[in-house]
């Protein structure tokens, strides 16, 4: 079956990197692209016909200017127009084309995380039906380097599952946070110190076993390293991104119906990097 990437374009500035992106991605994966706006619905109906027609010629001119400045070439692209609630019509258009990817730009109030939740990149994420890519940096580059946080969850699973099949010739660094019961009261005993080195040795290698089983699945994969670090998880992936930013951050949705995880927020509100979020299973 053919693939396809839905790009939700809104005419915007902020817009453009996203739209160099999904162009470059068609073109890697020999996807089709498919870029859609959609029209406030409430607009009387000629305006909405006129408007259409003004819409389309727009994206189509910008996707000439987006290719000329990348010299990226002409991907097969289908641009429409829908009316409707944004998100809705997002994750609508997703469904019925069985996209195997949904691009987007960032979210714009950058250090705002509690505006987040009602942004129509937040609420796509709670509901996409497959891997929604935030876009934030110029595509100048193919991703090369690329951040998966992990853990022993399906979620965990799947998000890497997704990444070693999307991205073979990457190079991930998985990153895992640990917390040894203990470490504040008898950190400088030196039978504990003994007994932590000893669970964090055994930690690392279930870590690689679980890997190792899913690369067995897979054809070709990347070069990894793993990288295990000891505090909250929140604060150790926002540590690592601030320290050496990746390319792209691979990262499960784990928010709850109706409202995101507090790493989901800080991430959306803070992007270091591109972000590709993907569903629990």
């Amino acid at each position: 079956m053919s693939r396809t990437l839905l790009f939700a374009c809104d005419l915007s500035a902020e817009n453009r990197a996203a739209f160099a992106r999904a162009i470059r991605l068609a073109n890697q994966t020999g996807a089709r692209l498919d870029i859609v706006h959609v029209l406030d619905p409430y607009l009387p109906r000629r305006v909405l016909h006129d408007l259409e027609e003004a819409v389309v010629a727009d994206i189509a001119a910008t996707l000439t200017d987006i290719r000329e400045d990348y010299a990226l070439d002409e991907p097969a692209s289908l641009i429409q127009t829908v009316a409707g609630e944004p998100y809705a019509e997002i994750i609508r258009e997703a469904h019925e084309r069985e996209a195997d990817m949904i691009i987007l730009g960032a979210h714009r109030k950058r250090g705002q995380p509690d505006l987040v939740t009602g942004t129509t990149l937040a609420r796509v994420l709670r509901s996409a039906p497959c891997p929604v890519l935030s876009v934030s940096h110029p595509p100048t580059q193919e991703w090369q380097d690329i951040l998966v946080p992990v853990d022993f969850s399906l979620t965990s699973r799947h998000t890497l599952r997704e990444t070693l099949k999307r991205f073979p010739e990457g190079r991930l660094t998985l990153l895992h946070a640990w917390n040894i019961p203990g470490e504040r009261e008898l950190g400088s005993d030196t039978d504990y110190a003994r007994w932590r080195d000893r669970e964090v040795e055994q930690l690392r290698r279930h870590l690689e076993q679980e890997t190792e089983q899913l690369m067995s699945e897979l054809d070709d994969v990347p070069d990894l390293e793993l990288v295990l670090e000891q505090g909250d998880p929140l604060d150790v992936l926002m540590t690592h991104l601030r320290r050496q930013p990746p390319d792209l951050l691979a990262l499960g949705s784990r928010g709850q119906l109706g409202r995101h995880s507090q790493i989901t927020e800080r991430l959306l509100a803070e992007p270091h990097c591109d972000v590709m979020l993907c569903r629990a299973w």
